[in-house]
């Protein structure tokens, strides 16, 4: 148990940044199971390590929304579109588009969710989010990463160094958001300790996952066998999220990706989600919508043999949540 000091710099953010009845140092001790005492602009904070640093950084969050003007309440708190995690350098993150608002909302309600669209839009990012807020609220023991490594044909042996350094190239994306939320010590720790597993897809067959939130990256590049393999790992108390692009099939056969055929296969079970992207969620650069739209439109007139479901307009399913 360790004990944090927490300063404000303007006394009079004080009632607006606690809330009514200190009801937003409530709502912080019930989702981080830590003891907040506030006296004037002081704000003490009690609990296991890294709870602690976890509120400490959810407070800098608020009160820069307060700084800003913004009101803070339970229900902005826990809203959807509202301080979905804390990075480690105390940036708040949330939803920016109204599908991704209809992604978390999916990963909240459903054991299962596949997301599918073009880079940029978050698909990944936000599974990561999703993953280390369960990781943090005790409703997960553990996240499992994977990936087809299609550029190796499976076969790492080639590569130098051991597993993980073999693996690290294809699993950076994936890297690169835990870095940014968790921040290198914790996501080394992580690792460390087995609570982030990292396993290329080859290596999934005959495990059962129980307790975790396992992320299949890039699915639009695995085979259907590796498809049904993958989704036959999930055990109890877990849950799974699939993404990829299907525009960026690396199968000569694009109508043989396992992530297209599920998309057909899978579409009536009432248990899984399927959540759409089109162009207009991509956040990168501004450019980068406008080479997706490019390419998107030059696929088209290619008019692939692909199945019904992976030509949809997907600015019209229904199936969106």
């Amino acid at each position: 148990m360790i004990r944090k000091k927490v300063y404000l710099t303007d006394s009079n953010d004080a009632f607006r940044l606690f809330g009514k009845y200190d009801s937003n140092l409530k709502y912080l001790e019930n989702k981080y199971d830590v003891n907040i005492f506030a006296r004037g602009d002081e704000i003490t904070i009690r609990g296991p390590e890294e709870n602690v640093e976890q509120t400490e950084r959810a407070l800098a969050g608020m009160i820069q929304k307060v700084k800003n003007g913004e009101v803070i309440n339970e229900a902005a708190l826990s809203a959807n579109n509202e301080f979905m995690v804390i990075t480690d350098s105390g940036k708040p993150i949330k939803t920016r588009t109204v599908s991704q608002g209809k992604y978390v909302a999916a990963m909240n309600k459903y054991d299962m969710v596949f997301a599918i669209g073009p880079a940029g839009t978050g698909k990944t990012f936000l599974a990561v989010v999703q993953a280390i807020n369960l990781l943090r609220s005790n409703r997960i023991s553990r996240i499992v990463l994977t990936r087809p490594i299609v550029e190796a044909g499976e076969k790492l042996g080639f590569l130098p160094g051991d597993f993980y350094e073999k693996v690290n190239p294809y699993l950076a994306p994936l890297f690169d958001a835990f870095h940014y939320i968790l921040g290198p010590h914790h996501f080394t720790r992580y690792k460390s300790e087995g609570i982030i597993d990292i396993v290329p897809l080859a290596y999934m067959r005959g495990r059962t996952l129980n307790d975790a939130f396992v992320i299949l990256d890039e699915a639009q590049n695995t085979t259907v066998e590796q498809m049904k393999m993958f989704l036959t790992r999930l055990g109890t108390g877990s849950k799974a999220v699939i993404t990829g692009d299907i525009t960026q099939i690396d199968f000569e056969k694009k109508k043989e990706s396992g992530l297209v055929l599920a998309a057909d296969i899978l579409s009536q079970v009432t248990q899984i989600k399927f959540v759409y992207f089109t162009e207009g969620d991509v956040l990168r650069h501004g450019i980068v919508k406008k080479i997706v739209k490019a390419f998107s439109y030059w696929e088209k007139k290619k008019d692939a043999a692909l199945p019904k479901s992976a030509r949809v307009n997907i600015a019209e399913d229904k199936r969106v949540c």
